[in-house]
């Protein structure tokens, strides 16, 4: 679903790096294709979303780099924590995923995961690296309005 709707549904998780890191453009919501013990994982709070990104293969979306802890009751059919999972989107999204990554510096990066309907969900948001300068502005921009707000 493009432009991913504010859902009022508590986050499980969300990617603060993302914000400082990137400048986030469109997002989208997709599904997430998980086994066996990740999502009692991720309801005990053990989805970490730091350093992830997706990519698009063969017309395929899967998310990379995500890492969901191991279940504490499980047995020896615990998931594997940082496997390749498959994204749940329509095609017609992944097309223009596919084409809005082809510029140079653009990725696609989720930002924020919760449940809905008790299926579990991403916000994805195509973004464009920042400059260290960026940051800095930033980080000094935000200096300057605490200190106001503490004067007033």
């Amino acid at each position: 679903m493009e432009n991913a709707k504010n859902s009022t549904t508590p986050a499980i998780t969300v990617n603060r790096k993302a914000r400082y890191d990137y400048h986030l453009r469109d997002r989208y919501e997709a599904g997430v294709v998980l086994q066996g013990t990740e999502v009692k994982a991720i309801r005990s709070g053990r989805f970490n979303l730091t350093d992830s990104y997706a990519q698009i293969t063969d017309g395929e979306a899967f998310l990379i780099d995500a890492h969901i802890g191991p279940y504490e009751h499980g047995n020896i059919e615990n998931h594997e924590p940082k496997r390749k999972r498959k994204l749940l989107l329509h095609r017609r999204e992944i097309i223009k995923l596919e084409r809005s990554i082809r510029s140079k510096g653009m990725t696609i990066v989720p930002t924020r995961a919760y449940f809905s309907n008790g299926k579990v969900k991403l916000e994805l948001a195509v973004a464009m690296g920042k400059q260290i300068y960026d940051k800095r502005d930033k980080i000094e921009r935000e200096a300057a309005a605490s200190e106001l707000r503490s004067y007033n």
